[in-house]
């Protein structure tokens, strides 16, 4: 894939990528920041942000209205380390996503009605999704059992509800000036647009917005350093098993297990998300064909990582089959760990895997607006010509990898049991 790339005086990662095959264009802008960058005292901001970014900016009142007009679309997401725009547009109206864009990183219209609609609508999901919903509250339990000093023992959404009722303006200005800004910022662009254009229009449309910006009635205690990692507190490692157990009124029971891996950029990280999926990367996986379909010891049974830049978690989540005992079940998962701890994978199962990533990358690169995405998020991680590089990075893993890794990440010491429990009205499970 051919990558053109160009850093603007402000700071502004810009990154480029031609297709012909489309008649869109793609603006996709990555912001370094998620609630990783968050103080414990104000979490939940960069998911808020994420819907006060489509509530007007200092030149635009309406983000969606003019978009719209020009046929063009638009969303976003929110994650522990970054937050994604993208629009997308007809390649004749590309100037229109240019405009909207870069107004609204130069500044939010700040108006007290636009923080009270997004505040609610936010609380409001935080309720329907977090409080009121069954199972809604394992994300939080389980990144509090997992993490004790970092940033991650709480959820995008946020560790309490309060958090986001009480926000300030100031304490949202805040936020903004020191996260949505030129140098903190990727900007990717594919689809059908010349490297020239992009450049062009990107130099016109950015350039002068301002690298830093001076607001500083602040509420919060630290200042732009907070945006990288060593000033957010490492968490320590973990020496002894942690566990858990609550009951709800949900209809079945759940059993989360977590283990802590190495980050994002670690050269053991592509080993772990292999190790996910020799458990459970569809039904001819080890957990379902052995625990699911074979002994039908679970309803559903799934493994996975969260890649993230500071060290993360395979995850296995399972629903136990009616009948069968919480600690039966999770006795039958540590005998498939400890499959993966002392014996080697054969080759024909490591082979299938590799295809299967090859094949979704090869997927992945050819959409334009997936390609955007990737080139961001690759960036953000250090050079956006790690996209090339990351298959590659699988391909080379060895049934010898596998065991080494699993040996140190799956063990006893270093797990978080959850027994999320279902009770009868009665208050007996």
């Amino acid at each position: 894939m051919e990558i053109n790339s160009f850093t603007l005086a402000n700071g502004l990662r810009l990154l480029h990528s031609y297709d012909a095959s489309t008649q869109m264009v793609c603006l996709n802008t990555l912001f370094k920041v998620g609630s990783r960058n968050e103080s414990p005292e104000h979490t939940g901001f960069a998911h808020l942000f994420e819907h006060l970014m489509f509530g007007g900016s200092v030149n635009i009142p309406d983000f969606d209205m003019p978009l719209q007009n020009a046929c063009g679309e638009n969303n976003a997401y929110t994650s522990t380390d970054y937050t994604n725009y993208y629009t997308i547009i007809p390649a004749q109206n590309v100037e229109t996503a240019f405009w909207l864009e870069s107004d609204r990183m130069l500044s939010l219209a700040f108006t007290p009605q636009s923080l009270e609609v997004q505040r609610k609508v936010v609380m409001e999901e935080f309720k329907l999704n977090y409080i009121n919903q069954p199972y809604g509250d394992i994300s939080h339990i389980l990144a509090a059992l997992c993490y004790k000093q970092h940033p991650y023992r709480w959820p995008t959404i946020g560790l309490k509800l309060s958090h986001i009722a009480d926000a300030t303006m100031d304490d949202v200005k805040q936020f903004f000036y020191r996260f949505y800004r030129p140098s903190n910022a990727i900007l990717a662009i594919t689809g059908n647009i010349s490297w020239d254009d992009a450049l062009r229009l990107t130099k016109k449309w950015y350039g002068d917005i301002p690298s830093l910006h001076t607001y500083s009635h602040s509420s919060f205690s630290d200042e732009v350093g907070i945006l990288h990692s060593s000033f957010i507190t490492p968490e320590p490692p973990q020496l002894r098993q942690r566990r858990k157990t609550v009951h709800r009124n949900v209809s079945h029971s759940v059993l989360l297990m977590a283990f802590h891996i190495p980050a994002r950029m670690h050269p053991d990280f592509q080993v772990c998300d292999m190790i996910s999926d020799v458990l459970a990367n569809g039904k001819s996986a080890r957990f379902w064909r052995d625990l699911v379909e074979g002994k039908h010891l679970f309803l559903s049974l799934d493994a996975y990582v969260s890649g993230r830049i500071d060290s993360g978690q395979l995850i296995i989540e399972g629903i136990p089959a009616e009948g069968v005992d919480m600690h039966d079940a999770e006795a039958a998962i540590w005998d498939e760990l400890d499959r993966l701890r002392h014996e080697l994978v054969p080759e024909q199962e490591i082979q299938k895997l590799k295809n299967k990533y090859e094949a979704s990358s090869a997927m992945q690169c050819t959409e334009y607006t997936q390609r955007a995405e990737r080139l961001a998020y690759f960036e953000m991680l250090g050079d956006a010509s790690l996209i090339n590089q990351d298959v590659p990075l699988y391909c080379k893993t060895t049934a010898t990898d596998l065991r080494r890794v699993s040996r140190q990440i799956l063990t006893r010491k270093n797990s978080s049991i959850l027994y999320y429990l279902s009770k009868t009205t009665d208050g007996t499970e």
